[in-house]
This record gives structure tokens, sequence and C-alpha cells, in this order.
């Protein structure tokens, strides 16, 4: 039976740059510090495992979405024909966290939400054959666009709202 050694250097600055996040950004999450997490990427100390752990439930949360995400498209497309969908981003960390709230305590940065939602664009083009276009939510559009259609605040109107922005 192995030892499990944990991450390496560039093991944690590759999760890091996957997740499109700053040294500054993964000192937040990891309750550390911005020098500690330069010294882990250049392998002058060891990230501890708390660090390591979160980090990686961070990954597991997203692939996690992936997954959900994409059986629900495969199966929406089982009775719909159509192979494009829109997704909304949020280009701010204020507009995410206002039409967000529910997500903050699993992906509690913008970029984490924007990167799950980067690797179900690819993951739908690469398996499903499903083009998804990622598009950043315009607050005064979209309220706009509520306003015009009658409807209220849910991720469905956004999911309408970003359709309409092909």
């Amino acid at each position: 039976m192995s030892k499990d050694t944990g991450l390496n250097a560039i093991e944690m600055q590759c999760l890091r740059l996957s997740f499109g996040l700053t040294t500054e950004q993964v000192a937040l999450l990891t309750k550390t510090t911005h020098e500690a997490v330069i010294a882990w990427e250049a392998a002058e100390a060891e990230a501890p495992v708390p660090a390591q752990k979160k980090l990686l439930e961070i990954d597991d949360i997203i692939e996690m979405q992936v997954l959900n995400t994409t059986d629900g498209i495969e199966a929406l497309f089982k009775k719909e024909p159509k192979r494009r969908l829109a997704f909304v981003v949020y280009p701010t960390q204020a507009l995410y966290t206002q039409y967000n709230p529910e997500f903050l305590s699993s992906l509690p940065l913008t970029e984490l939400y924007n990167t799950a939602a980067w690797r179900i664009k690819k993951e739908c083009k690469l398996v499903l054959e499903v083009d998804v276009s990622l598009i950043p939510l315009d607050a005064e559009a979209y309220k706009a666009y509520r306003a015009d259609n009658g409807m209220s605040e849910s991720r469905e109107s956004r999911a309408k709202w970003a359709a309409t922005q092909l």
C-alpha cells in the first residue's frame, strides 16, 4: 500500500491555474497568506494538508457540477433536436454574489463558477456535440428583459435571457 504524499509544487500550481485563480485568491480560500501560496508553488514549502484538501474539494465540486449538468443536457437533447445552449457567467464577484447566493458555500468565487461553466462547455462540445456559449450577465439588459416579458428573477429567467443573446 503506497502512502499518499499529497500534491507537489507543480500540481498545486496547475490546480490553481485550472481554477483561474490568483495566488491571493487561493490564500483567501485556504485561509493562509499570499507568500505561503507562492512558497508552495516554488517548492520552498509544502502546502498544508487542509489547504490541499480544500482545493481538491473545490475541484471535486466543479467536476460534479460538470457531470450533473452534462447528464441533464444529454437527457434534454434526447427529446429536443437543438444543439446549442447559452450559459450565464458572471463578470464580477458582486453580480455572482447577488444572483447566486446558493453557490457561495461551495464555489465562493465567481472565477470558480465560471471555471465550472467553461468545463461544462468543453464537455458538451467533446462528448455531446452541443455548442454552449458563455454569456456574461448584463444586469441592466437582464432586468429590462424580465420587465418586458413579465418574468420574476430566477435561474430559468437568466437562462432564457442568455438564449436571447446568442
